[in-house]
């Protein structure tokens, strides 16, 4: 058996978060899709199996459920469907669409029982509600059968940090029930959970376009393999994202930070296809704050999307009046040595390593530190 595992298109998401590059996030989904087919493709796999969250919600535009339809029906392979906690199988859902029953190889599968699929047996768990708390596969007893078995189901392993349980999975749960493979959707970054013996046989596959900040391994899709009832499934990563969401973080200690962070994205490849969001922490010199209307210029003209947070910055001292709030002893005696090491021109003994740079640093840290307790 051999065939794609996919989930989370979010097809339909407003993308609001990143303001006028939206449309253009909002487009690089289905392009994202139609990469998806091309590999399916490439790859001459049997069936490609799509693990819930096809679309944002059950209030999407009818014209993006045609579409999907329409990109997925380009496979020409069977193509297994089931409905994820943001698109369930409830009165008025996207699965009622016209065009789900006008494409012969598109199967949304409703019922919860064994269907048979080229080269084993799939076990699909479509969700009916947006929340759960109930596994989604405690119905499977695969065990005693003698073809290759997937489950194909929509939530959350144990151990994934979580306010609520929200239709709870089992690490172990292809040893309950028997699987060769478990198909996952619901978390939008790849990851794989292997058994006691090595083996793995339930994975993420991720959402094969990022959706937000913060998914590091997103934008893929999954190729299976399992060679015969019991072997271990080979996974293969296949890239079909877009875009790329980063993150980049830089606290601020010592003058000459934030030209160095400034350069660091000047020098990004390819920042038209980069959303970046970068978050400054630590002391912001008003020596250096046209580095900092530097910084955003080049985010604005330069890429897809970009944000500065410093609202976590401190504005470093114009002089020496907050040594006064400090309180009297080693506290308050510390920054004026401090003061002094990090004079160039100071002709004291110096402690070994405290060149004027470094003390410098101290100086700052301990700003920065005492800036951030309570007043």
């Amino acid at each position: 058996m051999k065939f794609i595992h996919t989930a989370d298109w979010q097809i339909g998401m407003r993308a609001a978060h990143v303001g006028a590059a939206g449309q253009r996030v909002r487009d690089e989904r289905l392009e994202a899709a139609r990469r998806v087919v091309k590999e399916a493709m490439a790859a001459e796999v049997d069936f490609v199996a799509v693990a819930g969250d096809t679309f944002e919600d059950n209030g999407v535009d009818r014209v993006l459920v045609q579409k999907v339809a329409d990109i997925l029906a380009e496979f020409k392979g069977p193509v297994y469907l089931i409905a994820g906690n943001h698109d369930p199988l409830v009165p008025g859902s996207v699965w009622e669409h016209p065009v789900w029953g006008s494409h012969t190889n598109l199967n949304v599968i409703e019922a919860v029982e064994p269907l048979e699929v080229p080269g084993g047996v799939l076990y699909p768990c479509p969700a009916r509600e947006k929340h759960s708390n109930r596994n989604p596969l405690q119905w499977i007893d695969a065990i005693k059968s003698k073809s290759v078995t997937i489950g194909m189901a929509h939530g959350t392993v144990e151990g994934i940090h979580q306010e609520e349980p929200d239709y709870p999975i089992p690490r172990d749960a292809p040893a309950r029930t028997g699987l060769d493979y478990v198909a996952l959707g619901h978390w939008h970054s790849t990851a794989t959970y292997a058994a006691p013996d090595g083996t793995t046989r339930m994975a993420y596959s991720g959402s094969h376009e990022p959706t937000k900040f913060g998914e590091p391994r997103s934008g893929n899709i999954l190729l299976v393999e399992i060679a015969e009832r019991g072997e271990s499934p080979i996974l293969t990563p296949l890239r079909t994202g877009g875009l790329s969401w980063e993150v980049k973080e830089e606290d601020l200690r010592q003058p000459g930070d934030l030209a160095r962070l400034r350069s660091e994205i000047e020098t990004i490849e390819n920042p038209s296809v980069k959303l970046l969001q970068v978050t400054i922490k630590g002391v912001l010199s008003a020596e250096e704050a046209h580095e900092q209307s530097r910084i955003r210029e080049i985010l604005q003209s330069r890429f897809l999307y970009g944000w500065v947070d410093d609202s976590h910055g401190v504005p470093s001292p114009e002089d020496d009046s907050w040594f006064t709030g400090l309180p009297a002893g080693s506290l308050r005696n510390t920054a004026f040595t401090l003061r002094e090491l990090a004079d160039p021109s100071y002709l004291g003994e110096r402690p070994e390593g405290a060149s004027s740079e470094v003390a410098s640093r101290a100086l700052l840290e301990l700003y920065a530190l005492i800036s951030e307790v309570p007043k």
